[in-house]
């Protein structure tokens, strides 16, 4: 039996979303479509294991895809050669400093022709995010240059990293090393990453039954926020804080 794709209320209506289980298998992960992206109904989401995806021109897609792919933060593998450029501190990271900066690397905005999920309305939504503290971004610098970063949104002890971007070769593997070490040290439990690549395979994340991540979710939203301090860095050297 096919299932059908469930579609959400218009803009403002009350925010409902179907059981991830009742999302389609092809393509996998298909929950829902339609709604707004207002901060209440995308933070839902979040919290429920859902989010949002979609191209310039189609309906806002919701998703939650079986398997999960996250990364632990004490599971973070780095070479050891990567580690040792680490080091020497080439890239020197920050949180929140220019999250539109970020986001617009992410989107690609300096290649017209490249194009990314990112649309305008995504770029507004996160924005908002962070103006309301949801939303974080991790930028990493090279000579006083910002050369990549990534962002994502946080929600109690749970990480959901969006995008990242490098203008410089391994920026953007630095950002998430960084991410990684400071995370952990502030109790998070994973970073959720929504889709398996061969990079992040090779970075150490595991794929998790949608079931088992439900119930990591659940944790790590339940265990509260983190100290006020985890976002308010001043630039300092990326940590290689990860595992062999």
């Amino acid at each position: 039996m096919t299932r059908a794709l469930h579609w959400l209320g218009p803009a403002g209506s009350p925010i409902m979303f179907p059981p991830p289980a009742a999302a389609l298998a092809e393509p996998n992960g298909l929950l829902a479509a339609g709604g707004d992206l207002a901060p209440e109904r995308v933070l839902a989401a979040y919290r429920h294991g859902i989010f949002p995806w979609y191209e310039e021109g189609q309906p806002i897609l919701w998703w939650s895809p079986d398997p999960r792919t996250v990364i632990l933060p004490a599971e973070l593998h780095v070479s050891r050669r990567f580690r040792r450029e680490l080091r020497r501190r080439p890239f020197e990271a920050s949180f929140d400093t220019d999250f539109a900066a970020v986001v617009r690397g992410c989107a690609r905005l300096d290649e017209p022709l490249a194009g990314t999920w990112i649309t305008p309305d995504m770029m507004a939504a996160y924005q908002r995010l962070h103006e309301l503290g949801h939303a974080h971004s991790l930028e990493i610098w090279q000579a006083g240059r910002l050369v990549g970063g990534l962002y994502g949104v946080a929600l109690g002890r749970a990480f959901f990293a969006e995008s990242m971007y490098s203008r410089v070769s391994n920026a953007s593997k630095a950002a998430l090393a960084h991410l990684a070490g400071v995370l952990g040290a502030n109790g998070f439990r994973l970073i959720d990453c929504q889709l398996p690549s061969a990079h992040l395979a090779r970075l150490g994340a595991r794929e998790l039954p949608r079931r088992q991540f439900l119930a990591l979710l659940r944790e790590a939203v339940d265990a509260g926020a983190p100290p006020a301090g985890c976002w308010s860095r001043a630039r300092v050297p990326a940590l290689p804080g990860c595992s062999d």
